[in-house]
């Protein structure tokens, strides 16, 4: 197997989450330019956390077989950057998809008043 297994395979996981959007108009599909400033500001959150991680001697790269082994900086690897953009575009999939079934659930659910109800 060659080196870029977990590459790969970040890179389906997150053509499968932008599919899904796509499908449903959750984010990008919804709202592309506020999407977009999610996206970067979530990712350079997490790079700026990993940055402090690695200054502190918390983050180490280590040595794993399915990686590219392409370090962007010290004990940041390739894949690291995009793990964390999987990781605000699945978050941000899930949350609108979430907060869509939960409006559409309340939208269905009986209110009580006319139809019914007790008082």
């Amino acid at each position: 197997m060659t080196g870029a297994v977990y590459l790969a395979s970040l890179l389906a996981a997150l053509t499968g989450m932008l599919l899904l959007d796509r499908r449903f108009g959750l984010f990008f599909w919804r709202d592309a330019r506020s999407a977009s400033i999610v996206t970067v500001v979530g990712l350079l959150f997490f790079l700026s956390w990993d940055a402090a991680g690695i200054a502190g001697g918390i983050f180490l790269r280590g040595d794993a077989a399915i990686a590219t082994g392409i370090v962007l900086a010290p004990e940041l690897p390739l894949e690291e950057p995009v793990f964390l953009l999987f990781l605000v575009v699945c978050t941000m999939v899930v949350y609108t998809g979430s907060a869509r079934i939960i409006g559409a659930l309340r939208a269905r659910r009986p209110t009580g008043g006319a139809t019914g109800g007790a008082e």
